[in-house]
């Protein structure tokens, strides 16, 4: 089964400084039939304003990633942590039992579009952890290339659930194919451009559920961007 979000229909957030597309509920956003989807709690597409960003603010028991598609977001953090997340680089936060951090757009003139996205956590009370690292565009090139998974396979980060996160990026002839054991549950979401996915057309800021995806074809991309995640078969976050 392939059910679309489409991009025009996921909520907004608007404050002069920050610009926010919510794929599912969050903050003052709720639908009823957008909270997640299995460990997937949070896909939030947001755009800030040069200089300005999030303070200080805590979370726990939560698995938090961001994705820089365009710009820089400087990240400091109570573990001593303090980076510059750019286009290709991956941060995976764990934060467990608590942590405060901030993000700031690290350019005073142009804005940062960034990703992000909490998976549910598979345990709780675990030692707060950081990571990051970067994957190149040729990583991803015509290719969909493991980014997250529990046991940090292949240099990827990793999760406390039992969840996969796959970035690609397509144009033109190039195609892939994306095979699941069975009776897995997926979600893709276009971060940008456009995208053939097992036939759908999809453009940016759309996503897709997937459910029982043993396969999932890429093809017809244009200047695309994609993150799939291969999640278990739940219908809604245990958390």
């Amino acid at each position: 089964m392939f059910e679309l979000r489409p991009a025009a229909e996921r909520g907004n957030a608007q404050f002069g400084w920050l610009d926010s597309r919510h794929t599912f509920s969050f903050g003052h956003y709720h639908d009823p039939k957008q909270v997640g989807f299995s460990d997937l709690l949070v896909i939030n597409d947001d755009l800030v304003a040069p200089g300005q960003g999030f303070g200080t603010h805590p979370h726990r028991d939560m698995e938090i990633f961001s994705y820089v598609l365009d710009g820089a977001l400087a990240h400091e953090d109570s573990m001593g942590t303090g980076s510059v997340i750019r286009p290709g680089d991956v941060q995976m936060m764990s934060a467990g039992t608590g942590i405060r951090h901030s993000e700031f757009n690290a350019s005073n003139r142009a804005p940062v579009h960034f990703l992000q996205i909490w998976i549910v956590p598979d345990r709780q009370g675990v030692e707060p952890r950081y990571q990051q690292r970067h994957f190149s565009a040729a990583d991803k090139r015509g290719r969909l290339c493991l980014i997250i998974s529990p046991d940090g396979t292949d240099g990827s980060l990793g999760v406390y659930q039992d969840a996969r996160v796959y970035a690609g990026l397509f144009d033109g002839a190039e195609q892939h194919t994306l095979t699941l054991p069975p009776g897995r549950h997926a979600y893709v979401h276009l971060a940008q451009g456009r995208l053939v996915v097992n036939g759908q057309p999809m453009q940016a800021g759309d996503g897709a559920r997937l459910r029982n995806a043993e396969r999932i074809e890429f093809s017809q991309g244009e200047k695309a961007e994609v993150l799939v995640f291969d999640l278990r078969p739940n219908e809604l976050p245990d958390f």
